[in-house]
């Protein structure tokens, strides 16, 4: 699977490009969205990513190697992608990632919910219209 798709790496590198721009117009740093979603499909590891470095390599955002201790920094999408699990499998894209929240949202939520995907859980239920994860009634 290729974890990085063409519009992908130009939005994670706009996100990179716009956070420099401010710091070197001292500005307030822009809260980008989450444009990237990496997880083991074996186990409790995700990524949000929001930025793209230079070198093409090194992703910034959200990392919970699966221990329930998310922590915003660095990481590498070539070692990721390096990562070999059992049964053939590899680190994968979530391919119906989408968010509405920024970063900072995103943290702050994991930080109280313990994983990425206990804030996933609570960050949908938040904007879902009630009774939207309830099973229709059969019959009628």
């Amino acid at each position: 699977m290729i974890l990085l798709l063409p519009e992908t790496r130009f939005a994670l590198r706009a996100n990179e490009i716009n956070r420099r721009a401010a710091a070197s117009a001292e500005r307030a740093e822009p809260d980008p969205v989450p444009v990237l979603k990496l997880f083991n499909p074996l186990g409790a590891a995700t990524w949000l990513a929001t930025e793209l470095g230079d070198d093409g390599d090194t992703l910034f955002g959200l990392a919970d190697l699966g221990f329930g201790c998310p922590e915003l920094g660095y990481f590498s999408l070539s070692e990721i992608a390096g990562v070999r699990l059992p049964f053939g499998m590899v680190i994968e894209r979530d391919l119906s990632f989408e968010s509405a929240f920024p970063l900072s949202v995103w943290a702050d939520t994991a930080r109280r919910a313990g994983p990425i995907l206990g804030a996933q859980t609570l960050l949908y239920r938040a904007v879902s219209p009630p009774g939207a994860d309830e099973l229709p009634l059969s019959g009628g």
